[in-house]
């Protein structure tokens, strides 16, 4: 999953109009989101670390023929020559790279319950940072949201503690992900491109090391794994170009509730399709979850309500 970061500004459509055309790509982007843990179970025999790798080479060169087609090249470059923009971009490509990390091994070691719940909590934890960070105010729905997500995740601590690390891990490098983008004036498509390329030097020093082992790399051994491999750039860029397009097209505050469908999507299929137990302090705080996303939607409503009164 992406942090929230639009590109250049729309051309003035009326806003109903605006809101539904991006309603399709919105949606789309989330759903292959939901439905990663489907595509990672066909590289389950590659291990994280290298995969994460291999995913980082394969979408840099997809990033920059997306950019030549959708002619970014100039705000590319300008990006490139700002060494406040490109510091901020070294942090949040190191941040993502966590995240993804953190995602793919959870995910391979079935932790499916445990993502899902991080990307519940992660626009709570951007409520927060927002707060505590940019200095803003938060209203009492959202104190109260933060405050049953809180005891969720004392819940986790109580009853299922090996797995909070990864829900915590998740939901704060991607929450903080998104404040280090918030600051940077560069869009989704060519902060992507650059945070590649600043991971690239590394990615290749993984994929060389596990091309030096024993084991030999997984890339290259068999063909069909070899074009799912490859396949990780596209699920990587595309969604991302689906997320930007929506997010120029439609009101951040009906983007924002759209996006709990690919954590919706992920806890599904690990109750049905990885079939994975839900222990009661799991599921309790999942309802605690769920509860806080309801305030916190609540809230967001309202608000867009009282501005359009």
């Amino acid at each position: 999953m992406r942090a929230p970061s639009t590109d250049a500004a729309p051309a003035p459509v009326a806003g109903h109009q605006r809101s539904a055309s991006g309603l399709a790509p919105a949606i789309g982007a989330y759903t292959i989101w939901g439905f990663l843990p489907l595509y990672l179970i066909l590289v389950q025999s590659v291990p994280p670390f290298e995969f994460v790798g291999w995913r980082i080479i394969w979408t840099l060169p997809l990033c920059l023929l997306i950019v030549a087609f959708r002619r970014q090249f100039p705000e590319l470059l300008a990006a490139l020559k700002s060494p406040r923009t490109l510091l901020a971009l070294l942090a949040s490509s190191v941040l993502i790279g966590i995240n993804w990390f953190v995602y793919i091994w959870a995910i391979m070691a079935g932790e499916v319950y445990a993502t899902s719940l991080g990307y519940y909590l992660n626009p709570l934890i951007n409520v927060l940072l927002g707060t505590l960070v940019l200095g803003e105010r938060l209203s009492k729905r959202q104190w109260l949201a933060v405050a049953i997500a809180g005891v969720a995740v004392a819940l986790l601590a109580a009853g299922a503690l090996t797995s909070l690390w990864i829900s915590l891990s998740l939901g704060i490098s991607f929450g903080l992900y998104g404040l280090v983008r918030k600051q940077v004036a560069v869009g989704s498509l060519p902060g992507l491109t650059i945070e590649s390329a600043i991971l690239l030097p590394a990615a290749i020093g993984i994929a060389a090391w596990y091309a030096a082992s024993p084991l030999g790399s997984s890339f290259g051994q068999e063909a069909w794994l070899s074009v799912v491999i490859v396949f990780s750039g596209v699920v990587t860029a595309v969604p991302l170009l689906m997320f930007a397009l929506a997010a120029r097209r439609m009101d951040y505050s009906t983007l924002g509730f759209i996006q709990y469908l690919a954590p919706t999507i992920v806890f599904f299929l690990g109750l049905f399709v990885f079939e994975q137990p839900l222990a009661p302090a799991k599921l309790a705080s999942f309802v605690l979850i769920w509860i806080a996303v309801g305030v916190f939607v609540w809230d967001l409503w309202a608000k867009r309500k009282s501005a359009s009164a």
